[in-house]
């Protein structure tokens, strides 16, 4: 009897539901309504788009695989993502190895590092499109500070705008010069959040600073680093403004990359519906990079629970 009263009292007590923190929800709810109306919901009437002819003026119609067929026969879509891949490549690890280097001198005690931080971050919120004008008169052939410089250790002007050999320099140089204080900023607060205590009980045990940078330093980063490179990585393949404003795509397509071939395809020549499956080839693209760079970034810091 007292077993089964027992039973019976615990029995509501244990299918008892938990209850719904309503006020956590009212307070994430305005978070993702923004995220399903300007993220979400696009990408999905993109998606349907890419499998339409759609143009502005018409209904759109149904298309099929028609625009993904053509893409794969596109040689200008298909140099288009060349050019991203060596943007990408040439100005990520640059970056972040001069981030890492300007995070590691500014975190010491020297007069003058809070300007100095300030100098090399302001160029990171300032507007791309300003950047590019700036930079566009620093390479003007004739009048830009650059090849005045030249001119002054006697060497020849650089057409770097409009020569196909150095016209994706130029832009990965701007693109590093723009970036590299978001990427400093970071790693200096990755610096700060590593404890003396170790690099005290290194120098008790000898070690010199350069061995205290690659034992202690760098592995003690490395979360920093994979969120650097994770971030780099999306933002490389958005590249656009620099391009559209400096070489406009040239010389020869030298310059030209995916978001600039959407730019032209939909609102130059009016391909909405292949504009559309540009961006979606985009998207996957970088979706794929990025489950790889959470894979290799996970690598050796799983736990094991059981």
């Amino acid at each position: 009897m007292n077993s089964a009263a027992t039973s019976k009292a615990t029995t509501p007590k244990s299918r008892r539901r938990v209850p719904i923190d309503k006020a956590g929800y009212l307070f994430i709810a305005p978070g993702y309504l923004v995220y399903f109306a300007f993220i979400f919901i696009p990408l999905l009437v993109g998606l349907y788009y890419s499998f339409t002819n759609y143009n502005f003026y018409s209904t759109p119609a149904f298309v099929g695989f028609d625009n993904y067929v053509r893409l794969f026969h596109d040689k200008l879509f298909g140099t288009a993502v060349y050019n991203t891949f060596i943007y990408s490549l040439f100005s990520i690890f640059p970056q972040m190895a001069l981030g890492l280097l300007l995070a590691v001198l500014l975190n010491g005690k020297l007069r003058g590092r809070l300007f100095a931080r300030v100098s090399v971050y302001v160029p990171n919120v300032t507007s791309m499109v300003a950047v590019s004008m700036i930079w566009l008169w620093i390479y003007d052939p004739s009048l830009g500070i650059l090849n005045r410089a030249l001119k002054t250790f006697g060497l020849d002007p650089v057409q770097w705008l409009y020569d196909p050999s150095t016209a994706m320099a130029a832009i990965v140089i701007m693109g590093i010069w723009k970036s590299i204080g978001y990427t400093m900023i970071v790693y200096l607060s990755g610096l700060q959040s590593i404890p003396t205590s170790l690099y005290e009980a290194a120098h008790m045990d000898g070690a010199t600073k350069i061995r205290q940078f690659f034992a202690i330093t760098i592995p003690m980063l490395k979360p920093t680093t994979f969120f650097i490179l994770v971030m780099s990585c999306i933002n490389s393949f958005m590249v656009f403004e620099q391009v559209n404003i400096l070489t406009n795509g040239g010389p020869l397509n030298k310059t030209t990359t995916i978001v600039h071939q959407i730019y032209l395809r939909g609102f130059q020549d009016f391909q909405m519906g292949y504009a559309s499956a540009m961006a979606m080839v985009l998207f996957v693209i970088t979706l794929l990079i990025t489950l790889l760079n959470f894979r290799l970034g996970n690598k050796g810091n799983d736990i094991d629970v059981d």
